[in-house]
């Protein structure tokens, strides 16, 4: 509260008011009321100002002297920011107390970083006073030469160096001295905190790839950009818009606050643009069986005719299955639809604190009741099946336990960006280690789920620039809605993980990486990866950082099929994937090198594909999916797709 309060109060803004000192907001003006004259400036003759609340006659005493006037728009501005201060410190106040432990990193780390120092300094005191020797020579340079340009009234910027910025693209922090030594210090900055973190003595690689993780999480919290004082777009549009881009900025400030209850997210899409089954995830089809735990639909045929073997897709439970159904031209099941199958999917249930011991059995359970439900509804002995992400991690473990009772059902397999070798824990190190690990595991304890909010900032620190700090700069510094992006939306729209399967998955999977070693214990069976025998293809993203494409491969590799296909698409986790032949913008990569000498090697003899993978992957998948029948109809069921389930909020 007490950081809110220092960033609202160049602009007038207190903290609540005493007790008997409190004063209402300013009501707004009545419809069809008359707006006042604009007042002119200071000092001459002109009608009499509108009155001026106390935050307004304050700001302009402070700003301009005794007996100033405002622009009437800044005035009405300063007075709105005392209702919605008042407002935001109110929703601050319901956000619930979450476990230290997934806050911040543990003492631990902390410790190994201070010891690594002190170390450092003990044994190389030349290199930690070279260091510091060089970050004070670098800034003293910068400022002499910055005192030199502004006597001699000329700035001549330093030619760029690396990659083009995009936080630094408007002009004036080039032209405008203030700007440019500003961007350049902290560049400085951010070399001289890097250079700290990289020359820590630390034996272990996860505590060097923590520390280096934290240090930039740092270097980019800290950029200039983030700052009003410091933000040459967001100044120029305060003083444009007489301070309404502010004042919208803090209205859109209190919306995250409050409809993320007390939890700052910053909203990514504008949350009114979108309703689900109207105009995103609109495929026709019905809801063919509901427990508790998912709803089953079945999609309507567009053809005559359909390949005899039915098809069923199994979507993470951490985010909502319509990803692949945001409309018709980018739409995964419109397109397999049209393709001539008969398509399931899973839309699993949104759990709250009453799915608390909800466990990875529990979700293989039911990938074992879907499939009964579908071979019962279609009349077949087999089905083909596809696992997204997490939901591919599970139907690996339901496959290696299909092989070990002996159940034949399933004919092929398909893995979107699955990971089963957990060996290297890529980006995920930093939160992947004890402390956070058992932050979680109190938190789920204590309220049953790992929630939607914390996943979601955790996944949005990966990209730190791109889903918060650029996303928080637009919508509160600048004022701006949020875009009315479909896939931003779906990202918005999280689920809760049940308590137990959050942390089975977490410790079994994860860090103990059991799958691939000595075995996963579920449902009375040691399950291994090895155990994945049937026909199968894996599609992997090439800039992917929830599943990286390496990962994907060695699990891959480790299976025990002898029908193995994958196919490598460009770009990352949803855009590799939600990648329509129509729009022919990524690429994807084929190999013929075999899965027995590395991933490098596969990648090395790989040949690249224009457009997307999915007219190659059907071919496949029409290999294994039998002949041709006539089309099944689902009937009305339990009501229309998308169901009722995929409408639950976090």
């Amino acid at each position: 509260l007490s950081a809110v309060d220092e960033a609202l109060r160049p602009l007038g803004a207190t903290g609540p008011a005493a007790p008997g000192q409190g004063r209402p907001a300013k009501a707004p003006a009545a419809a069809g009321a008359t707006a006042p004259e604009k007042p002119t400036m200071p000092g001459r003759d002109a009608p009499a100002a509108p009155a001026l609340g106390n935050q307004a006659t304050a700001f302009a005493e402070a700003a301009f002297g005794a007996d100033s006037r405002l622009p009437e728009q800044l005035a009405l501005n300063i007075e709105r920011i005392e209702s919605l201060t008042q407002r935001l410190i109110s929703a601050l106040a319901q956000r619930r107390a979450h476990s230290p432990g997934v806050e911040m990193p543990g003492p631990d780390l902390f410790a190994t970083a201070t010891s690594a120092w002190l170390k450092l300094l003990a044994e190389q005191p030349e290199r930690v006073i070279g260091q510091q020797v060089s970050y004070w020579g670098e800034t003293l340079r910068h400022f002499a030469e910055a005192q030199a340009a502004f006597a001699r009234g000329t700035l001549t910027p330093p030619p760029a160096e690396g990659p083009r910025d995009r936080r630094f693209s408007n002009p004036l922090w080039e032209a405008h001295p203030f700007f440019n030594f500003i961007k350049r210090q902290y560049h400085i900055n951010a070399q001289a905190l890097e250079e700290a973190a990289s020359a820590l003595d630390l034996p272990e690689m996860t505590d060097r790839r923590r520390i280096e993780w934290f240090t930039r999480q740092m270097i980019d919290m800290m950029a200039p950009t983030n700052f009003l004082a410091t933000n040459p777009d967001a100044l120029e549009k305060a003083l444009a818009t007489e301070g309404e881009s502010l004042v919208r900025g803090l209205e859109n400030l209190v919306r995250d606050v409050e409809q993320n209850s007390g939890e700052l997210i910053v909203s990514l899409a504008d949350h009114d643009a979108f309703r689900v089954g109207e105009n995103i995830g609109t495929s026709e089809g019905s809801v063919v069986a509901r427990t508790r735990l998912y709803e089953l639909i079945q999609y309507k045929p567009s053809t005559g005719q359909v390949h005899e073997i039915p098809l069923v897709i199994f979507p993470p439970w951490i985010n909502k299955f319509y990803i692949l159904d945001l409309k018709p031209q980018n739409s995964l099941i419109k397109w397999i639809v049209d393709q001539g199958y008969t398509l399931f999917v899973v839309a699993w249930k949104n759990p709250d604190p009453s799915y608390g011991e909800t466990g990875m059995d529990d979700y293989v359970h039911a990938y074992l009741e879907v499939m009964d439900r579908i071979l019962d509804l279609t009349d077949q002995k087999k089905l083909n099946v596809i696992g997204y992400c997490i939901a591919g991690t599970t139907l690996a473990l339901t496959l290696s336990l299909l092989k070990q009772r002996g159940d034949d059902r399933v004919n092929s397999a398909t893995f979107f960006t699955t990971l089963t070798d957990f060996e290297d824990q890529g980006e995920f190190t930093a939160y992947l280690q004890e402390d956070f690990v058992s932050g979680i595991e109190e938190e789920a304890a204590r309220t049953g789920v790992l929630s939607a909010q914390l996943m979601t900032r955790t996944f949005s620190f990966l990209r730190a620039n791109d889903l918060v700090w650029g996303p928080a700069i637009r919508s509160y510094m600048l004022g701006e809605t949020p875009p009315a992006f479909d896939l931003l939306f779906w990202n918005g729209d999280g689920t809760n993980l049940p308590g137990r399967m959050a942390v089975e998955y977490l410790r079994g999977l994860c860090q103990q990486n059991r799958f691939v070693r000595e075995g996963f214990e579920l449902m009375g069976q040691r399950l291994h990866v090895s155990d994945v025998t049937v026909p199968l293809c894996a599609i992997a993203c090439e800039t992917d950082h929830i599943a990286p494409w390496r990962d994907s491969w060695r699990g891959v590799a480790q299976m025990g099929s002898a029908d193995k296909t994958f196919i490598l698409s460009e770009s990352g986790h949803i855009a590799g994937i939600v990648n329509p032949p129509s729009k022919k913008k990524y690429g994807h990569y084929t190999s013929d090198a075999g899965f027995d000498r590395g991933e490098q090697h596969w990648l090395d003899q790989a040949q690249r594909h224009e457009g997307s993978w999915w007219g190659r992957w059907g071919e496949w998948l029409a290999r294994h999916s039998g002949s041709l029948v006539e089309a099944r109809d689902s009937g009305e069921g339990f009501g229309p797709a998308p169901g009722v389930y995929v409408h639950e909020r976090a």
